[in-house]
């Protein structure tokens, strides 16, 4: 489905792939059409090879998963980044983006900018062969981690994202403490994510903090700096649960329902870019995994000589959209509200 504007004789100006549902909800509450500010975050996602198959996963990301980063793209990218000053947070994520051969250079790469660096760690990554020293890694370049932990029981955890996960998390996450990562006072941030169990809306973001913060201490002598709740995507593995569990209908139902136009004003599309694998660029890792180009401007990183270029654009909408505008939000960096 496609929205197109006209010079007034019936000549496209603009042909933005749109989701006529979402657009009739930004329009009845006054809030669109989407468009593209300036550009502060980068976000890459490096490959969709995974150590993990989680229930969840918008990217269906997994261990026998071929697609991944080449050097080609990785070194393109930080070009465009020094062409690009008003970026100022490169977010990488996968699949596990430290299985990457390019991870390393990209974040030297960043920071020698003077960028700041995400890293979206699955945690049990730090114990696959040839992560040695990652956590130290991480620490000498003051990137911060933001590591998936979707309950803070070990039954939940396991149920959504495979067997000893939560034990091997509860390792990492004492490890990261151990070079500072979560302590009080200390700059290197350690977030963490939850992803609810279920075709169900994130609880209150504060209070999921508190109790994770109350358990996590006090059963495990872990600490962390923040929760964001995130919101799942009814893509890919998650999206097939759903189907499988004839929750597919009901659970998009209750997105729509939620559209809470409050929500639009700061959703991440507007200052992010997402880059893929191969190089082209969407606008958000959602949009990318299913396949939904940009709304306005290029489509690969070798069309464009600064992600500058991309502000003003239109932002391409899907029924996915409704999973950012429900209830309080929710964003890479957890609700918006």
């Amino acid at each position: 489905m496609s929205s197109t504007s006209t010079n007034g004789q019936g000549v496209s100006l603009n042909c933005v792939p749109a989701d006529p549902e979402f657009e009739r909800a930004l329009a009845e509450s006054d809030c669109g059409p989407l468009t593209r500010g300036e550009t502060t975050t980068l976000q890459l996602n490096l490959g969709k090879l995974c150590n993990q198959a989680c229930s969840h996963c918008h990217v269906g990301a997994g261990p026998d998963r071929t697609e991944t980063m080449p050097d080609e793209v990785a070194e393109r990218v930080i070009r465009l980044l020094a062409a690009s000053p008003q970026v100022q947070t490169v977010d990488l994520t996968g699949g596990a983006p430290e299985l990457n051969s390019s991870f390393r250079r990209l974040v030297a790469g960043a920071r020698d900018l003077g960028r700041h660096v995400i890293d979206r760690c699955n945690l049990t990554v730090l114990f696959e062969d040839g992560m040695t020293g990652l956590g130290e890694f991480l620490a000498g370049n003051c990137v911060e981690i933001i590591a998936s932990l979707p309950c803070y029981t070990a039954a939940n955890v396991n149920q959504q994202r495979g067997p000893g996960v939560f034990e091997k998390s509860i390792r990492a996450l004492r490890q990261l403490n151990a070079l500072g990562y979560g302590l009080p006072d200390s700059n290197l941030a350690l977030n963490l994510v939850y992803n609810p169990l279920g075709a169900f809306l994130p609880g209150a973001q504060e209070k999921l903090e508190a109790d994770y913060k109350l358990h996590l201490r006090q059963n495990f002598g872990v600490e962390f700096h923040k929760l964001f709740t995130i919101t799942n995507m009814p893509i890919k593995r998650f999206a097939e649960c759903l189907r499988r569990s004839d929750q597919h209908a009901s659970y998009m139902g209750l997105l729509v329902s939620s559209f809470n136009p409050s929500t639009v004003a700061t959703l991440m599309c507007r200052s992010l870019v997402s880059v893929a694998w191969d190089g082209r660029v969407y606008d958000c890792d959602f949009s990318q995994m299913l396949e939904l180009g940009m709304g306005g401007g290029a489509r690969t990183i070798w069309e464009m000589e600064s992600f500058s270029e991309l502000a003003g654009k239109r932002i391409a909408t899907g029924q996915h959209c409704f999973g950012c505008t429900a209830g309080s939000g929710s964003s890479c960096k957890g609700a918006l509200q």
